[in-house]
């Protein structure tokens, strides 16, 4: 990889990137009321509104990251983020759920392309140990940001401009990054000879992760049992059963599946999961609640999350710090467990009035425990990679991370709606805090994966020698 001519430019394009995706990932949030009545939107569709999204997201993930290795990391950069814009701008002209669901899938790609290829830019242009954890941090708080943003800006936008605004607002920003990063990203090298995507390793876990995390999300209102929920449960197995034989048959594999011997890498997959599941999908049932429960227009629903924006960099900040002194295990333990307490803090008093006051100090706690963790996770997820593997390997981490977000949408969504009235009567506000108890739980699962973290040594120079005799 060429040194950098502009180090500041190039990690405030990367942390945009991060930004981006993440506000997607909230900033519909609040609007989904306002969407649901214009366009005659069901619940489940709604759910879909915000699923499609990372359906596409985690499917795509794997080979996001192989095109990344293999063909220029720049280059994927740069796609992904125009994909982003033009799928953005689809979805801000979508005069119906269908074609409003379809740009939500489309806007999943774009961050499948773009989310690999950013983290294996900071892994391979900054040094692992101090200058790395400086570069991670400062894109974790972009992230961090933007997942706490995007519901300020969601309300914002919605209450002044109408819904589209939240989907429209993407367009002039990745645009802007896709031009951008022809100046201030190191040129890619020559493409790498005689590789391949490994054509049928590609589609099975595409089709086999997107079938999963379909029926993941499908599984509240098709019914667990249900034979359309097993057949499809079966048919993903299958896939990525056949994508498992393949990649250990293959010449040019798309996954080493080495990889997974880092412990880190390992701890990785548990930890983004069990983030995503609590962290990344509590916001969505808050921002129900506000205006259900409260009654809070858009602004204000959004408003009420601009306390958890700033305090989340202040975790970051920490985690940053803290980092220097303690272990990644002590952090991340740390962080979970504040998450944790932090979420059932608020589901404990939500439903003690419209007053914000008494939730101040969950969203604070749980606020700080977002930042610390989504800092460190990606620590250990990049430690001890090779260089040519850095793409793959954080597109695993980043599929296990949209796995748990749809997963534990699913999930308490599910809880949230048994035995619920319509939106807004007690039994579906009710709901909406058992979510919240949820989500909870899900966080005291990243604090066990989190304990039994431990940093082993590892051959790195026998996953180099594989990646090259692949």
């Amino acid at each position: 990889m060429p040194p950098l001519k502009y180090p500041r430019w190039a990690l405030t394009l990367l942390a945009t990137a991060q930004l981006i995706i993440a506000l997607d990932a909230t900033i519909i949030f609040v609007a989904l009321h306002d969407m649901g009545r214009a366009l005659q939107i069901n619940a489940q569709q709604l759910q879909w509104v915000v699923s499609a999204y990372t359906v596409a997201f985690g499917g795509s993930l794997l080979l996001g990251g192989r095109a990344a290795d293999l063909i220029g990391r720049r280059r994927f950069y740069r796609l992904g983020m125009l994909l982003f814009a033009l799928a953005s701008l689809l979805g801000a002209l979508a005069p119906n759920a269908t074609l409003l669901i379809i740009a939500r899938a489309a806007q999943g790609i774009g961050a499948a392309l773009l989310f690999p290829a950013t983290l294996a830019l900071i892994n391979t242009l900054y040094a692992e140990g101090p200058v790395r954890n400086r570069a991670l941090a400062i894109w974790s708080m972009a992230s961090a940001v933007g997942l706490a943003l995007g519901t300020l800006l969601g309300g914002v936008l919605t209450q002044a401009f109408g819904w589209p605004a939240v989907l429209a607002v993407i367009v002039p920003l990745a645009t802007a990054c896709a031009v951008a990063a022809g100046a201030w990203l190191p040129a890619d090298g020559p493409r790498a000879q005689g590789r391949s995507f490994d054509l049928a390793g590609c589609i099975t876990v595409t089709l086999g992760g997107s079938l999963l995390v379909t029926t993941l999300v499908q599984g509240p209102e098709w019914g667990w049992t249900a034979p359309a929920t097993l057949g499809c449960l079966l048919l993903s197995a299958l896939l990525l059963v056949a994508f498992v034989q393949i990649e250990q048959r293959s010449r040019d594999p798309l996954m080493q599946f080495a990889l997974l011997r880092l412990p880190g890498l390992r701890a990785a997959l548990g930890l983004t999961f069990a983030f995503m599941s609590s962290y990344g999908v509590q916001y969505y049932f808050m921002a129900l609640y506000f205006q259900d429960g409260y009654g809070w227009s858009p602004l204000q629903a959004g408003l009420a999350f601009l306390p958890a924006t700033a305090v989340c960099t202040v975790g970051i900040q920490l985690a940053e710090w803290a980092l220097k002194r303690w272990s990644a295990r002590k952090v991340l333990v740390l962080g979970q467990l504040a998450g944790a307490v932090g979420i059932a803090w608020v589901a404990v008093t939500l439903p003690q009035g419209s007053n914000f006051w008494p939730l101040l100090p969950g969203v604070v706690l749980l606020s700080i425990g977002q930042g610390m963790t989504w800092t460190a996770m990606w620590i250990v997820a990049g430690q001890g990679v090779p260089a040519a593997q850095q793409g793959v390997a954080s597109g695993m981490a980043a599929t296990a991370q949209q796995i748990g977000g749809a997963l534990g949408l699913a999930v308490l969504v599910m809880v949230a709606n048994a035995g619920a009235g319509a939106a807004g009567s007690p039994s579906a506000l009710a709901g909406l805090v058992r979510a919240e108890y949820g989500a909870a739980l899900f966080a005291l699962f990243g604090v066990v994966i989190a304990l039994g973290l431990r940093r082993a040594p590892v051959d790195c120079g026998s996953l180099d020698g594989q990646a090259n005799n692949a």
